[in-house]
């Protein structure tokens, strides 16, 4: 009889895509607070900071990585740094007027967004179960908007636009793949950004303080956290294993909204965010699980 037992593997919990993913959500979180905090700063003014930081972020990765910056597809990182930086302004706009959560919801419509564009762009197709699920997600949309007077119209509308805009960005990003280095896209989208930001900042600047610097610091900072963070998590699990922990920034944004800003909300408008992400998350995994049947029955024929 042996004198040691057999060493018993041990299972993890928490997987570190997992664990990842939750960072990830965690600095994008992190940075929409540090946003919120320089209300007073144009909204494109911030675009112009965020994505400076994020582009001495990224040449400085690429250099590491021994990657030419400049790429191929020209037109293709310009369009997808253009729809990206319209998507940020877009965002920070929403973030500086309606409460933190109910901005960070309205964002959870880009997956919906990036399906629709992908039937044009990508000739990919949707059935008619995935647009009830959309339906779903969008009455939560306009449901809380009718029941929290804090959301104007006007907000909301431009909200909506921001997840558009992203999901355009993301479908040209999943058009670049393969073709151009992740850190050469997103470059090209911090310096749309930086541009583009620059450009219009000027002509409303708004000299920032030691403080404002402060926080468009630490905007760029847990910016591209959560990018790393978001890539490692993608690299070491399939999308849909990880995807829904994304969905946890509600959460954060609920609780930051709630502790830092004194946005309390109603049980009626948080069941309203509940119906986008049931809305968001079940249109994701049945894509996820048609394009898996879709592989099998083309293996098995």
């Amino acid at each position: 009889m042996p004198d040691t037992l057999p060493e018993v593997k041990k299972v993890k919990i928490l997987s570190d895509g997992i664990k990842f993913m939750a960072l990830s959500t965690l600095a994008f979180s992190l940075a929409n607070v540090c946003i919120k905090q320089i209300p007073h700063i144009p909204a494109m003014e911030t675009v112009f900071f965020r994505c400076f930081f994020g582009t001495i972020f990224c040449f400085y990765g690429l250099k590491k990585a021994s990657v030419d910056w400049r790429g191929t597809n020209h037109a293709l990182l310009f369009a997808r740094g253009l729809f990206g930086t319209a998507a940020l302004y877009l965002f920070f706009l929403t973030l500086q007027n309606m409460p933190l959560a109910s901005a960070m919801t309205i964002q959870y419509l880009s997956p919906i967004f990036t399906t629709f564009v992908a039937m044009f762009l990508l000739k990919e197709k949707t059935t008619l179960i995935q647009w009830f699920f959309y339906a779903v997600a969008f009455s939560g949309v306009f449901f809380i908007q009718k029941v929290d007077t804090r959301i104007p119209l006007f907000y909301l509308i431009l909200g909506i636009f921001s997840a558009f805009c992203s999901a355009v960005a993301y479908n040209l990003v999943r058009k670049l793949r393969g073709q151009e280095h992740p850190l050469t896209v997103v470059l090209h989208f911090q310096l749309v950004g930086m541009i583009v930001g620059f450009l219009f900042a000027i002509f409303q600047w708004k000299m920032p303080t030691l403080s404002d610097l402060f926080y468009l610091f630490l905007i760029g900072v847990f910016s591209q956290l959560g990018q790393v963070f978001l890539t490692k998590a993608l690299q070491r699990e399939k999308a849909a294993s990880v995807a829904i922990v994304n969905y946890t920034g509600l959460i954060y944004g609920l609780v930051f909204g709630w502790i830092l800003f004194g946005e309390s909300q109603s049980v009626e408008a948080i069941f309203g965010m509940l119906l986008v992400v049931a809305g968001v998350t079940a249109s994701v995994l049945y894509g996820r699980r048609q394009r898996q049947l879709e592989t099998v029955e083309a293996t098995a024929g």
